[in-house]
């Protein structure tokens, strides 16, 4: 009885494996199918949104056009104060003991490798990426040298402050200035 019941077994397992390829199969083919046509949709909607820049433009506001060359002005100023304030940083923070500010960890471009933004909108990723990463590396470097020369927070609340400010003085505290000065230019 046990070895019937055991054959049995058996023959139902094959017979349920094989039922378990066929439908493997079936849904293999149809997931092929599936991610084919999803596929070939992904890329049509690439190129839709790639779609040449003189359309772009065309579609767009006329103020944004006017107002571009104000914007990718700022170019000149950036790499001017990017070259100024990193040479300022290698010479003068390692003559007071500060360390120097990574350019890497505040600039940042690789948007424009999205495959989905149009020519124009990968230029402006550029530019925002470059752009906003000078101003944060510039800022941090502005924070050291304000935390080594004057860490004394100023008399009026301010809307944004950087990292360091919660470490400095309390504007009139001249007694803390004084004892903790050197103690706090060797924070950073």
């Amino acid at each position: 009885m046990f070895t019937k019941l055991l054959n049995r077994f058996k023959f139902l397992h094959f017979e349920l494996a094989g039922d378990f390829q066929k439908l493997e199969k079936e849904f293999k083919s149809e997931w092929d199918q599936k991610l084919s046509t999803a596929s070939d949709d992904i890329e049509h909607r690439y190129k839709l949104w790639t779609s040449r820049v003189s359309h772009w433009i065309n579609q767009s506001n006329i103020l944004f056009a006017l107002t571009a060359p104000f914007i990718y002005a700022l170019w000149i100023p950036a790499l001017i104060m990017d070259a100024f304030i990193t040479v300022y940083q290698k010479i003068c923070f390692p003559v007071y003991g500060i360390p120097l500010v990574e350019r890497n960890d505040h600039i940042a471009i690789d948007r424009h490798r999205l495959p989905y933004l149009k020519k124009l909108e990968k230029f402006n990723c550029l530019f925002c990426g470059y752009f906003n990463g000078v101003v944060s590396y510039v800022g941090e470097i502005a924070a050291r040298t304000e935390q080594y020369w004057c860490p004394i927070k100023h008399a009026r609340k301010l809307n944004s402050t950087h990292g360091h400010y919660e470490k400095f003085f309390d504007y009139g505290d001249g007694k803390s200035y004084r004892q903790g000065l050197n103690k706090l230019r060797k924070k950073y």
